[in-house]
């Protein structure tokens, strides 16, 4: 296999420079043992060399007869580049437009390395569902997100994985979630007020939405997480806020900084005189400085509180399943996943109602409609998770605002093992690229107005109710919270949350584009967030 040739390389060096310095000592020029190894070492890393980038890749390689893009930079190069390409996720999906009938599509990364973008629902099927644990995240991302998130269930493998996701999954169940919509509905009321207030204070109808959307959705998982009011919303210089937004603002130096990650070792990225290296260390200190203080202080509270707190920190302590680190670990992964995803998931869509008021109205319309006062509904007679789900409209707008801005619109397995996709053997170390960016915009799944921002289509004409897999034949064709034992396990959290933070916010302000000729650029490095914020002009409505 060639990734066990460079340790193949230096044993036969040794070998040929010892068979020929010790018994052809007259046929070989060179003085001493070292000069000849050195020799041959040039010699055999020149033809391993030419085996890597020419011979394997263009003539051995089992994926060279896969469907290939058009688009390399050229011999060595080739399809290197994408990964610096913004958005992230768009090189991909036009990969997917080159091939459009292929599953499968092989290109070549810097040297010619293999690489495997999956295309088709059966292929993913078969990594994320079929054949999961023959693929596991790549040892270089795990590592980047272990600075941030520790050894939670985002960056551990196998049975860790396994175990961890057993004992977490009762915390996300349906009846768990369906007992936070009045939190969920509450903090988004909080928000609309907080809105106003700034909006009369500063006597501006402009906002910064991408801020706020921060503040309320760390508060949302402070409360149902945590058990814990973070009050983020009333404490605009919030510690814990202002960490995560530096973490997570988009810039440039953080897509190298990532990308860095990617080509070396942490250890090296680590001694270079870089400036983000300092911040790193100081933000990620002090998430986990944060966090320990979370845990020892719920410890502390449930000494007293009754058994009946339903936040997820208190279900998880009552398991005694984690160690102290443990829930650390835990609670770093559930503060960034669960406030990053709707948090970005709601910018996003208050821009696409920002730029299409027809679907705007129509949803304030359905919203008004089936709630006469928000404060009403918190009352004891209502179903607030029933109610909210019910309402085609506004779960079809929160379905095409995740489809068309997935969190993290790429991800990539590694294989552990020699194994098939799609009845094509791969080999054990190819990298395989799991695009939601993509998936969830290519025309062969969604049809030619893929990248339309179209809501009905998640609507059954004839029933006027919502479907499970809007206009595509196969529920593989949305992949924001991906599928199977590695899918998102805050999925049922996120779509909740985003539904109640919409329908407030919508039913309680009209939206417009401070700027209506700005084009909103997505960025990020894990995440997908506007590059430069979303600034809006809103303008509140009776309820």
């Amino acid at each position: 296999m060639a990734s066990q040739l460079p340790v193949k390389v230096v044993f036969v060096s040794l070998l040929e420079a010892a068979v020929s310095f010790h018994l052809f000592p007259n046929v070989f020029s060179a003085r001493s043992f070292t000069g000849a190894f050195v020799v041959y070492s040039v010699i055999n890393w020149s033809i391993y060399a030419l085996y890597i980038v020419v011979i394997y890749p263009f003539f051995l390689s089992p994926l060279r007869h896969l469907p290939k893009p058009s688009g390399s930079w050229g011999p060595i190069i080739a399809h290197g580049p994408i990964m610096f390409s913004r958005p992230p996720g768009e090189a991909h999906l036009k990969m997917m437009k080159d091939c459009p009938d292929a599953g499968l599509i092989h290109f070549r990364s810097f040297f010619h390395v293999d690489r495997l973008l999956l295309a088709s629902p059966a292929a993913i099927a078969d990594v994320l569902v079929h054949k999961t644990y023959d693929f596991e995240k790549t040892p270089w991302i795990r590592a980047f997100l272990k600075q941030f998130l520790g050894d939670g269930l985002l960056t551990t493998e196998g049975e860790e994985h396994k175990h961890q996701r057993k004992h977490i999954m009762p915390a996300f169940s349906f009846r768990h979630i369906k007992e936070l919509y009045p939190v969920f509905w509450s903090k988004s009321l909080e928000l609309c007020d907080v809105v106003k207030a700034e909006m009369a204070e500063k006597m501006n109808d402009v906002l910064e939405l991408n801020h706020f959307a921060t503040q309320v959705t760390m508060d949302i998982i402070g409360l149902a997480g945590l058990g814990r009011d973070i009050g983020s919303l009333r404490n605009s210089e919030d510690e814990l806020i202002s960490t995560y937004e530096e973490i997570l603002e988009p810039t440039s130096e953080k897509g190298i900084y990532f990308v860095m990650h990617l080509l070396f070792p942490p250890r090296f990225i680590k001694m270079l005189p870089w400036k983000l290296n300092e911040r790193t260390r100081i933000t990620t200190g002090s998430l986990k400085r944060i966090c320990t203080e979370f845990v020892q202080e719920k410890k502390a509270r449930m000494k007293t509180e009754s058994e009946e707190q339903i936040d997820i920190l208190s279900i998880l302590l009552r398991s005694n399943t984690f160690s102290d680190q443990g829930m650390v670990d835990q609670l770093l992964t559930f503060l960034a996943a669960g406030h990053e995803t709707t948090s970005s998931a709601f910018t996003w869509a208050s821009h696409l109602l920002a730029i299409n008021p027809s679907v705007q109205t129509r949803l304030r319309a359905e919203i008004h409609e089936a709630i006469s006062s928000p404060k009403w509904i918190l009352t004891d007679k209502v179903d607030l998770a029933a109610l909210l789900e019910s309402l085609p409209y506004l779960n079809a707008v929160c379905n095409e605002t995740l489809r068309l801005f997935p969190t993290i619109p790429v991800s990539a397995r590694i294989a552990v093992r020699n194994t098939t996709i799609s009845s094509q053997h791969v080999p054990a170390g190819t990298l395989c690229f799991i695009v939601p960016w993509a998936i969830n915009r290519n025309p062969a799944l969604w049809g030619p107005d893929a990248g339309e921002f179209r809501p009905e289509r998640w609507i059954d004409q004839e029933t006027g109710r919502a479907n499970g897999i809007g206009s595509a034949e196969s529920n593989y064709a949305f992949l924001t919270f991906l599928h199977g034992p590695r899918s998102c396990i805050g999925e049922r959290f996120a779509r909740a949350e985003l539904r109640a933070l919409l329908a407030v916010f919508c039913g309680s302000f009209e939206m417009s584009m401070a700027d209506p000729k700005e084009v909103v650029r997505a960025g990020g490095t894990i995440t997908s967030k506007p590059i430069n914020g979303m600034k809006l002009r809103l303008k509140p409505v009776d309820w």
